[in-house]
């Protein structure tokens, strides 16, 4: 069984900054690809991006090049960072893996952007 706890989130200002952590069980974690998704009210959940167990990252057009995935295999932790931030990056984030063909979410931590 993995658990997934999503951290870091809050309310910020367009144009600033933060840092979304995502802490793992498991002593494999640093074979599992991770992925970070969104939800914003009304609509349906959106990848935002991945990084895989080697480290390669990809993203969603629309956070390229404001928002970087990294991870710590050593802290069994994955991370989002969030810069030039905009109102419609409001959503609850989660993190995700897919391991064994079971997926696994975490519950998610809220991020508010004022305008």
């Amino acid at each position: 069984q993995v658990q997934l706890v999503e951290s870091g989130g809050g309310l910020v200002q367009a144009g600033g900054s933060l840092r979304l952590s995502c802490a793992a069980n498991g002593r494999a974690f640093s074979t599992f690809d991770m992925g970070w998704f969104r939800q914003a009210p009304g609509k349906e959940r959106e990848l935002v991006g991945g990084i895989t167990a080697r480290g390669f990252t990809h993203y969603a057009d629309s956070v390229k090049g404001r928002f970087t995935i990294s991870r710590d295999n050593a802290k069994n932790t994955v991370y989002l960072q969030l810069n030039s931030m905009k109102p419609e990056d409001t959503a609850v984030y989660y993190c995700a893996s897919r391991i064994d063909g079971i997926q696994y979410w975490g519950k998610g931590t809220q991020v508010t952007v004022s305008a």
